[in-house]
């Protein structure tokens, strides 16, 4: 699974914001992948995230352009 089929997913899904876990249950594949993709989108800053009020170390996930 690639970067691009995560990044697409939020694109679509740009309505609210996604944890990882959640990301990688909806698409069916490892939440580790999840995680390296997301790392990539979040350096090349293609996506926006944000630390979660309710969890301590989550991060949110959204597409935002």
């Amino acid at each position: 699974m690639g970067q691009q089929e995560v990044y697409d997913f939020l694109r679509n899904n740009n309505n609210k914001w996604w944890t990882c876990k959640e990301i990688s249950n909806l698409m069916d594949i490892s939440i580790g992948s999840v995680t390296n993709n997301l790392k990539k989108l979040r350096t090349s800053k293609d996506i926006s995230y944000k630390l979660s009020e309710t969890r301590t170390n989550a991060y949110l996930y959204r597409y935002d352009k």
